[in-house]
């Protein structure tokens, strides 16, 4: 596999704030012709409300419980509604540059997703249309039928080059998500590669370093041939 066109770097367990100062930092680099960069990283417990939750209408708990299990709740620029990070969730951010593409940068980010989490033995992994994000196949539940997210997305783009990304639960406390209504969607429960490991019984411990691995490679060849062009700079060297 060649060498990608991006750096990979991995924060380890990194606070959401650090990271996000972090992601406009590197986000001014690739403005001025710097190298694009995906962060891997884990957050401890924290709730993001993205443009369309600015109300937060879609916490189920007060605030009160929230400070008093340690979780903040932050106001930040990506697209999308109310969701959660975590230990055991891997969340990517790719800072790179999209231009007027950013339909297709998500499809990207959906695609790198999907690849490996067929790596990590999950080959059902597939895009919902009309939703954002990777499902599994549907499960039934007190007999109602319940979509399966494992990966949630949410991106901004500014000056054509985006923020934020995507957040995979690998072994993530799938119970705090009962904090919120996550993105907003009523007929989806949120799962895990090691709760999808379970149920299917196979036997397998899902591993962060795996996921890691997995994704990296995943966004490699994914964005093997990806147009890194940013309009500003192709005008300003024109």
């Amino acid at each position: 596999m060649t060498a990608p066109d991006f750096t990979i770097r991995d924060l380890g367990v990194m606070p959401y704030r650090d990271a996000w100062a972090l992601q406009r930092e590197l986000h001014a680099q690739v403005l001025e012709g710097g190298k694009p960069t995906l962060l891997l990283v884990e957050h401890p417990p924290v709730l993001t409300l993205g443009r369309k939750a600015r109300e937060g209408t879609n916490i189920v708990v007060t605030r009160e419980y929230l400070t008093a299990q340690g979780i903040e709740v932050l106001e930040i620029e990506r697209g999308g509604d109310v969701t959660y990070h975590g230990p055991g969730q891997l969340v990517a951010y790719a800072i790179f540059p999209v231009g007027r593409r950013v339909v297709d940068f998500l499809r990207l980010l959906e695609d790198a997703t999907i690849t490996a989490l067929h790596t990590l033995g999950l080959h059902d992994a597939r895009p919902n249309p009309g939703y954002a994000g990777v499902y599994v196949d549907p499960r039934h539940v007190n007999g109602h039928l319940y979509d399966q997210k494992i990966a949630s997305f949410g991106v901004a783009v500014k000056r054509h080059v985006a923020l934020h990304g995507l957040a995979l639960n690998v072994t993530t406390n799938l119970q705090h998500f009962d904090l919120i209504v996550p993105c907003g969607l009523t007929d989806t429960q949120m799962t895990s590669v090691q709760r999808e490991y379970d149920r299917r019984g196979l036997q397998r411990t899902a591993s962060m370093a795996d996921a890691k691995t997995a994704l990296a490679d995943a966004f490699t060849t994914t964005f093997e041939t990806y147009d890194w062009t940013l309009p500003q700079l192709a005008v300003a060297g024109s």
